[in-house]
């Protein structure tokens, strides 16, 4: 079956259209690497190629202003409103961010839909104010604050947005608003030839101003992946824009809606397939690729990851005997280890003592990331330490004392702990200087990972671009503000992977499927929640304002991530559409929409299946040990010192844990106690008596000998204290509560 792309160069090239001077212009970059490689091997004779943009690059172009990074988008915004704000009502940068970039991505609509925003945001301040009961006599100071922050947003809009236009840059909707302004102005002296639109769906208001402007001008062409399944069912999602379009633009009374197909009621083959669990899912995914492989049928299959977090499983779970593969959607950058590592590391240095949380050590010296610091021995050393903390019960720990117990890993811990009662800049640069060694040791080894070097690099990059901004602006004032600014970017960042989209499996998210067409695909996670997203919104607009307002709301999200879903089945002959059948509220629980839907639309020959893991039989046998000369002497030293109630219990219940525990001597190992545990609170006890009773052994107890111990009980209490528990200070809170009750027990017995 003829790709989609494929059939807009024949009708092009059928139309006597001179491809080579056409401005070709798609949803995405990677939908035009699709569209050059096509227009080399499909178009006779041979030609020049023809302009190919991104719509986000078409419409930068147009507004002559550079895209900032959400880093930047933060600082700008931040020395705006510390300009329009008095010292004593302005946030620190920490908490400005939170709200920050909310509000920028609201503002982004605003533009991109170039709404009135003296409407919009009157109409927000009015809301609120009724919210709060601003007439109120007494309103609270929260209050006051919260009505004030919405009287200025419109100043905040205002002036943000003119300090960005005087600089030449901005964020992406202020370019969208600034492309539309300066479109008349293109219009008049471009050279270029038909601008082609192909591939879109869901426009927002600025896109189709541009793009009806354009056609009216007969400077351009629109050719829509539609089928008319969707477009002649009112009640269908997939659907929903294209129909809404057809009725609304002048330009479609006397011209035709380009494409309209029937491809999606052609024979395919779909496999609704349930799955355990998000791993469940992963592995029978793989299983399928090893099938497929088998057929040769990878140069035209798709996985598509609902779910971005499956990515990762998914690579260490691929078959072996798949030597090619191209990822093109993004490893967003808060799920790799590197990242656990930084934040573990922020965490640790937000402290201002020069002693640290054994928890925070304990978990940053765990990390695995620092394999890459240390070699074998030092590792070693590193898990002693570790086995010292928890052994003496150091519930905070200096560096000096870590030193102390490991001298043979200085140079590592301090690269790791020093801590220079840092200041802001001093914390970014210790980062950047961990971080480098880090990458420096990736490329000086024999290191494989690819993946695990790139993000380190990004990693590195990110922090380094903080470093030159703050730099600039000078607005991170504490660490915990430098780590929440971190956690805000990593958010939203991605590692972008390179490799040939026309060659072996291709590994997508949704979004990265449009325009571009495959055989076979295989979907993971059609859960509710998932696929569709649902109701949730970034965004501190209510719905009913949105509304009003014409800005869209979950319910065009939704019929967005329909016509994706829809549109990557158009042309496809076998379809696997894999759901997790573990409930889950968080990421997702019941089945997509989109699998009930199929069955009432009964097209498509279905075929269910739900996957049960293979469960091996196996025969257990009682475990058991000879008793060996050795083990009988040690039974009968045990015997010889006594045996516990406890431990003939344990015989009794279990043989082979006594044989491991008494005999072997081989325990769990000591965990470190921030309070008093009840095991070691009764040791305490038994231990105690036994030392207060010893010399009495063989004695008549006397009334008058027993009075005299009273007195001993605190001191002694104290010793058994230090010794079962460490470093313990009894001197305030839970334990010193604990160390009270041992000297009342006590003293009751004595009593």
């Amino acid at each position: 079956m003829r790709s989609f792309i494929s059939e807009v160069l024949q009708h092009l090239e059928s139309s006597s259209r001179d491809i080579s001077k056409c401005t070709f212009i798609l949803p995405s970059k990677r939908a035009g690497l699709f569209l050059k490689e096509l227009i080399k091997t499909q178009l006779t004779p041979p030609s020049f190629l023809p302009e190919i943009f991104s719509i986000e690059e078409f419409i930068e172009e147009l507004s002559n202003l550079r895209n900032l990074s959400t880093i930047e988008v933060l600082f700008e915004f931040y020395t705006l409103y510390r300009d329009v704000t008095p010292a004593k009502e302005a946030e620190p940068f920490g908490r400005f961010s939170r709200w920050a970039s909310i509000i920028v991505q609201d503002f982004n609509e605003i533009d991109r839909n170039l709404i009135a925003t003296g409407k919009i945001f009157k109409y927000l301040d009015a809301i609120d104010d009724i919210n709060h009961w601003s007439l109120d006599p007494r309103p609270t100071k929260m209050i006051k604050g919260y009505l004030k922050f919405w009287e200025k947003i419109e100043i905040y809009y205002n002036k943000f947005s003119a300090q960005l236009l005087e600089k030449g840059i901005a964020y992406q909707g202020l370019i969208y608003k600034e492309a539309v302004q300066n479109l008349d102005s293109y219009i008049a002296t471009t050279n270029r030839g038909l601008h082609v639109f192909l591939g879109f769906n869901a426009l927002n208001n600025s896109e189709s101003l541009i793009f009806q402007k354009l056609l009216s001008q007969n400077q351009a062409d629109i050719f829509w992946d539609a089928d008319s399944t969707f477009l002649e069912a009112d009640y269908h999602d997939a659907g929903f824009f294209m129909r809404d379009y057809m009725k609304q633009w002048p330009y479609y009374k006397s011209n035709k809606f380009n494409f309209i197909s029937s491809n999606f009621q052609l024979p395919k083959d779909i496999n609704i397939i349930g799955a355990n669990k998000q791993i469940g899912q992963v592995k029978y995914a793989a299983e399928l690729l090893s099938e497929l492989n088998k057929k040769n049928s990878l140069e035209s299959t798709a996985l598509v990851l609902s779910d971005e977090t499956l990515l990762l499983p998914l690579i260490n779970s691929l078959p072996s005997e798949i030597k090619s593969i191209n990822i093109t959607m993004g490893l967003p950058l808060s799920q790799i280890p590197i990242t656990t590592l930084i934040l573990q590391w922020l965490k640790v240095h937000k402290s201002k003592t020069k002693k640290f949380y054994y928890k925070d050590v304990v978990n940053l010296l765990s990390n695995s990331q620092l394999n890459l610091l240390i070699n074998d021995i030092e590792h070693n050393s590193i898990q002693k330490l570790i086995y010292d903390i928890k052994k003496y019960n150091l519930i905070e720990v200096s560096l000096k004392e870590m030193i102390q117990f490991n001298p043979a890993i200085e140079s590592s811990l301090k690269l790791v702990f020093d801590n220079y009662g840092m200041s802001v800049n001093k914390c970014i640069k210790h980062l950047i200087a961990l971080l480098d060694e880090i990458c420096c040791n990736l490329n000086h080894s024999n290191y494989t990972n690819n993946i695990l070097s790139e993000c380190s690099f990004r990693s590195l990059e990110i922090i380094q671009q903080i470093q030159h901004y703050n730099l600039e602006y000078e607005v991170i004032d504490s660490i915990q503000t430098l780590e929440v600014l971190y956690k805000e970017v990593i958010s939203k960042e991605t590692i972008n992977f390179k490799g040939n989209p026309f060659n072996g499996l291709q590994i997508m998210g949704m979004l990265e499927t449009r325009v571009i067409d495959y055989e076979t695909v295989i979907i993971l996670s059609l859960n509710e929640g998932i696929i569709p997203s649902g109701k949730t919104q970034n965004s501190y607009i209510p719905f009913d304002v949105k509304i009003e307002n014409s800005l869209p709301t979950y319910k065009e999200k939704d019929a967005i991530y329909t016509y994706h879903f829809y549109r990557l089945l158009h042309r496809v002959r076998e379809a696997y559409l894999i759901y997790n059948t573990h409930v889950d509220v968080i990421k997702g629980s019941e089945p997509s929409r989109f699998l009930a839907q199929f069955e009432i639309e009964n097209i498509h020959n279905l075929k269910y299946q739900i996957l049960v893991p293979d469960t091996p039989d196996t025969t257990r046998s009682i475990r058991r040990i000879n008793k060996t000369s050795a083990i009988i002497d040690k039974l009968k030293h045990l015997a010889n010192e006594g045996l516990s109630p406890s431990s003939l219990s344990l015989y009794i219940k279990n043989p082979v844990e006594f044989y491991n525990l008494k005999v072997l001597g081989v325990s769990e190992a000591d965990s470190l106690e921030e309070t008093i545990e009840a095991k070691t609170f009764g040791n305490i006890i038994h231990y105690c008596l036994e030392e207060l009773y010893k010399p009495f052994e063989g004695q008549f107890l006397k009334v008058s000998e027993l009075k005299k111990l009273l007195p001993k009980v605190e001191n002694i209490v104290k010793k058994f204290f230090v010794k079962a528990y460490k470093n313990v200070d009894v001197s305030r809170g839970k334990n010193l509560i604990g160390f009270e009750i041992a000297k009342r027990y006590i003293c009751n017995f004595l009593n």
